[in-house]
């Protein structure tokens, strides 16, 4: 078993914590976290091993798992790099851009794998249909939450939209090509709210909209593509997949049949594919410890995380504005 640890231990990071402990892949040997009274707390309430510094709890792990605020994410990371410690690190992966290249760097040279907490790539509704979703012409996402104060250190497009930045980036095979973006500050110092349309090079466009002051909560994308349309709800969990066929020449008397301008007749056929439940958080973090054993690529490696936060740095400075690529 790997041994891991957490450096964090505010809200995300005791899920975290929880989890590890449970896991059939880890051996949990503690977390650090720079507030005193906070671990103090969490050692007593949980039963985890507080270590008395950073550097500590690293050298005793085979795996540390960062979910400090975005901020230290860098530091953290750099140190358990130059450890020769794998690495997980919560989205977005660093501050900057700069930083995350240099992440990509130092875990060349120390030979270390890492891997981006990014969640909904393991969202059982997601998994069940990206196998189907091919070569897709135009995505829509809406990603709506509820005010909360513990995200608002980072704008609306590096808390919630870089989910669906990086589920979109890792089913369109294309570089981005343009994107014009606009954000608004509602209750925060940074956007509560953006929208941005995505053009890629193979013509691909995908048009996306997050909001933190939404009165209701809402994680939906839809994809379509060549015959075939695919929906997939996130927060509940449920997944549609509608295809058009060329309609045979004697259809049964349920088949829904179209008939475009031209006269080409095409059936339609709906497809629910089976979602299994599961616990997003637990499998990213052990199909982590599956890509360190048979030294695999991680599922969200350090590379796509730096692509997600480029492009939802180049959102974020562009609002209102229109970027060439």
């Amino acid at each position: 078993m790997l041994k891991a640890g957490v450096l964090g231990a505010g809200h995300l990071g005791k899920i975290h914590l929880k989890l590890l402990e449970q896991s059939t892949k880890y051996e949990l040997v503690g977390f650090y976290d720079k507030d005193k009274e906070a671990s103090e707390k969490v050692a007593a309430e949980f039963g985890y091993k507080s270590f008395p510094t950073m550097e500590a709890l690293i050298e005793a792990c085979d795996m540390v798992d960062v979910v400090t605020p975005t901020l230290y994410h860098f530091d953290a990371a750099k140190h358990v790099i130059e450890a020769g410690k794998h690495l997980f690190i919560e989205k977005p992966i660093t501050h900057t851009v700069p930083e995350a290249e240099a992440l990509l760097e130092l875990a060349k040279i120390h030979n270390v794998k890492g891997q981006v907490g990014q969640v909904e790539r393991f969202n059982p509704a997601f998994m069940a249909v990206n196998h189907k979703i091919k070569n897709p012409m135009f995505i829509e996402s809406h990603r709506l939450a509820e005010f909360n104060p513990r995200g608002t250190d980072v704008s609306v497009v590096l808390d919630l939209m870089i989910h669906d930045i990086d589920a979109i980036l890792s089913v369109v095979q294309s570089k981005v090509k343009e994107i014009h973006a606009s954000g608004v500050s509602v209750i925060s110092e940074t956007p509560d709210i953006a929208n941005a349309r995505i053009e890629f090079e193979n013509g691909c466009v995908a048009n996306l909209t997050a909001s933190r002051i939404s009165m209701k909560k809402m994680r939906k994308a839809r994809f379509f593509q060549r015959d075939a349309y695919i929906s997939v709800d996130f927060l509940e969990k449920k997944c549609e997949v509608v295809k058009m066929k060329d309609a045979p020449k004697t259809p049964d008397d349920f088949a829904m049949i179209l008939t475009n301008a031209e006269g080409i007749k095409k059936q339609i056929y709906f497809d629910n594919p089976k979602v299994d439940n599961n616990n997003a958080i637990l499998d990213e973090l052990e199909t982590f410890a599956d890509s360190i054993n048979n030294n695999t690529t991680p599922v969200v490696s350090l590379e796509q995380g730096t692509e997600a936060l480029r492009v939802a740095m180049q959102i974020i400075s562009n609002f209102n504005t229109s970027v060439q690529f």
